[in-house]
């Protein structure tokens, strides 16, 4: 073994006054240091969000933003946050769960007395009862509540209030005469809330999804997410470079990265508790109407000047619209015009049309292909449901046009190069006065924790307002979420309970941008068709006339 002596060290050394001067200096430089820390961590608060208003978890990866949105994303959250109820046992009875047919509903009198008018405040307590007929002490319990004559096809929404007691408040504003009926339904109960909480906590990754990767005449499939637990396995990073959106997949064992070629929808997997399925049965504690213990109706005549309306102190509330004869009218400043094709044609000649999102967005597309009398959709060559699509009207100068957002979306599978994010295909628009954007998405985040969907929608809102700065004359309007029918698979992938958050988040983070709202969550909650993903056609008749009503205002009849 080869033996190499120590040099001489001591031949090297300084003077002291060197060695001193030089320990100042490094101290003086470890200090300054310090002092720049400290200054700079004072204007990047860090914030702490309880994990159980979070519902994060360490193997999801979220985009990274701001300290002032990480401000706003905690404002959110806890505006949102869901009233607690007490745990679940192990082995729990579902005797101690609420139970629609034990519930009941009663009205309230007219503040006042007297007989009820057009813009009164009508108040309806709820009283919320568990298996065996016994009023429940604490709220959290999901409830849907609307107000409907169905001679005149008018309806409008309710708005519940939790009193964490039990008990919660419906209330309405009258706005029209004769008979009108209320509804009240229970769509979950606490205790189905609390599964539906775990689950996303727990398994945000229940739905997974798949990507193909081929190189020559090898191929391989792996899994994909932005939840993906820890593994041995190397990752393929995808996270978008211009957005900051995180997507990854496992690597293959035999191919690279670069050889991904499509992305599609994967597994589901259900992971519920021993008796947990038993609080999601339909027309037993899911989706039910609860009944009234006196008159379920009101009779309400046209207001008169010696008589004030009906106030309530406790709450005030006001729709963003209702329905009459079947039409819908909007409460929130813009006449809601009814809309022929001949002039649904007038209103979008010279003008581009370009819709963002999910499936009920691509709805809006192909109302407007199958109704616009000379629009053809051009071949595009791509899947009926993951598209894009492109149609267009020669003669009129108008081009529509559809493109689902980037991942994660639960559709089948298509190439990879067609994965586009919003905010992304929102930059590439010179926009103006003759282009109007719809954007909806909220769907396929319903698994996920609500920083996923935040975050996401405030990226949107990043490429709108750019948009707006170098385009204000462009019109955008944000299409909200919908009910839709439940059934055990719907429920844990995709309920209204997950749907209603996220459109409370949505609203939020669009507040106080010049955007246009279609207020889907109303518009299905106040119509007398059965609730569904996709809304049946008379509701996507009076989506597409507030979108042109915004678009062309007093061009419709």
């Amino acid at each position: 073994m080869e033996v190499r002596p120590r040099p001489n060290l001591g031949a090297f050394s300084l003077p002291k006054y060197v060695q001193v001067f030089l320990l100042l200096t490094v101290c003086v430089v470890i200090f300054m240091v310090f002092c720049t820390d400290v200054m700079a961590n004072k204007s990047k608060p860090v914030l702490k969000i309880p994990d159980d208003v979070t519902g994060q978890r360490s193997f999801c990866t979220f985009r990274q933003i701001s300290p002032e949105e990480a401000l706003e994303e905690k404002a959110i959250l806890e505006s949102i946050a869901w009233p607690k109820s007490p745990s679940l046992p192990p082995y729990y009875s579902l005797k101690i769960t609420s139970h629609p047919a034990c519930s009941s509903f009663t009205i309230l009198p007219r503040r006042g007395g007297g007989k009820w008018h057009i813009g009164d405040q009508l108040e309806v307590m709820i009283q919320i009862h568990d298996y065996l007929c016994r009023p429940k002490k604490y709220g959290g319990d999901v409830l849907l509540a609307r107000l409907h004559t169905p001679a005149l096809e008018a309806g409008v929404a309710g708005h519940v209030v939790d009193h964490l007691n039990g008990s919660y408040s419906a209330v309405f504003t009258l706005l029209w005469e004769g008979r009108a009926e209320v509804q009240v339904t229970l769509v979950h109960s606490s205790e189905a809330v609390k599964v539906l909480r775990r689950l996303t906590v727990q398994q945000p990754d229940r739905i997974n999804f798949k990507s193909v990767f081929r190189s020559g005449s090898k191929t391989e499939s792996t899994t994909c997410n932005v939840c993906l637990r820890p593994s041995r396995t190397p990752l393929c990073n995808f996270t978008d470079v211009r957005t900051g959106e995180p997507w990854f997949c496992r690597k293959p064992q035999n191919l690279g990265c670069e050889s991904r070629i499509d992305h599609s929808k994967g597994e589901f997997t259900q992971n519920l508790r021993l008796h947990e399925e038993r609080l999601f049965v339909s027309d037993v504690n899911m989706k039910v109407p609860i009944l009234t213990s006196g008159p379920s109706d009101v009779f309400v005549t046209s207001n008169t000047r010696d008589e004030p309306n009906s106030m309530l102190s406790s709450v005030r509330w006001t729709p963003s619209g209702f329905y009459y004869r079947g039409a819908w009218r909007s409460l929130s400043g813009t006449a809601v015009q009814d809309f022929s094709p001949e002039q649904m044609t007038r209103c979008l000649k010279g003008k581009q049309v370009h819709l963002y999102g999910d499936s009920t967005i691509r709805q809006w597309f192909e109302y407007l292909n199958d109704t616009l009398p000379d629009i053809r959709k051009f071949d595009l060559h791509t899947k009926k449901q993951t598209g894009p699509f492109m149609a267009l009207d020669h003669t009129n100068n108008i081009m529509v046009t559809f493109r689902c957002h980037g991942p994660p979306i639960r559709f089948g599978s298509f190439m990879a190069s067609e994965l586009r994010y919003i905010a992304n295909e929102l930059e590439g628009l010179a926009g103006g006065r003759d282009t109007v954007i719809v954007i909806g998405i909220w769907s396929h985040f319903s698994t996920f924790p609500m920083e996923v969907y935040i975050r996401r929608v405030m990226s949107i809102r990043g490429a709108v307002v750019r948009l707006l700065a170098r385009a204000p004359e462009t019109l955008v309007v944000i299409r909200t979420a919908n009910v839709k029918a439940l059934s055990l698979y719907e429920t844990l992938t995709n309920s209204d309970w997950y749907s209603m958050q996220r459109d409370k988040a949505l609203r939020a983070v669009f507040r106080g941008v010049d955007v246009r709202l279609v207020d889907a969550w109303e518009m299905t909650v106040a119509h007398h068709l059965p609730h569904n993903l996709h809304p049946e056609p008379p509701i996507i008749k009076n989506m597409i006339n507030v979108l042109l009503s915004y678009t062309c205002p007093g061009q419709g009849s």
